[in-house]
């Protein structure tokens, strides 16, 4: 993590259990928390959630990939840390977002395709709407302006828009080699690869 990221001064991911209001004050006082009240069930702490800069394996993961092994990492978003300036790693109470998290991975590892499986065969436009509509193919300006008009859900699509809008960018730019990322459903995760379903937003 970048500790001049923003999001350690807005702290706004809710973890752990719920909280009665007559335990927020106290929680406050005694730990230094940040706690918000979450929908109707209660208060519940948050913590910063950044945009992750760096996957401390992903020379190791890499090397396992290109050997041949199926690698699982960045379980659950990984575990956030700083860089110290004597270059020790220093454990944060944060949230890392698991589709930052995959895109930062992803670029790391030079990976050609970004797949972000999720709920939703498609990406929609004014999703939950008499007008929602099925967004098939995307450019990465598209995907951008979409997200600038608020088309997508905060809690829910717009990590994942955001998260294929840093891979395409951040990855390298070699005119040779086709970058793309798929949005779509585990189960049709194959037919998307062949074109047959899915979201697939490109440069």
């Amino acid at each position: 993590m970048d500790k001049n990221d923003p999001a350690f001064q807005n702290p706004s991911k809710p973890i752990g259990p719920f909280y009665s209001a007559s335990q927020v004050e106290r929680l406050r006082q005694e730990k230094g928390w940040d706690i918000i009240q979450d929908s109707d069930r209660g208060y519940r702490r948050v913590v910063p959630s950044p945009i992750p800069v760096n996957i401390q394996q992903s020379r190791i993961i890499e090397s396992m990939l290109n050997a041949g092994e199926i690698v699982i990492a960045v379980g659950g978003g990984g575990i956030p840390v700083m860089r110290e300036d004597n270059h020790d790693l220093r454990g944060v109470e944060a949230v890392i977002d698991k589709d930052y998290a995959s895109a930062r991975l992803a670029i790391e590892i030079d990976a050609d395709v970004l797949f972000i499986l999720t709920a939703v065969e498609y990406v929609y436009r004014d999703f939950a709407t008499p007008q929602q509509k099925a967004l098939e193919e995307l450019s990465l300006a598209e995907a951008k302006e979409l997200l600038k008009e608020g088309h997508f859900g905060k809690g829910s699509m717009e990590p994942k828009i955001m998260a294929a809008v840093m891979f395409l960018e951040e990855t390298n730019k070699d005119p040779s080699r086709e970058r793309e990322v798929i949005i779509t459903l585990p189960e049709v995760a194959v037919k998307a690869l062949e074109g047959k379903t899915g979201t697939r937003i490109t440069r």
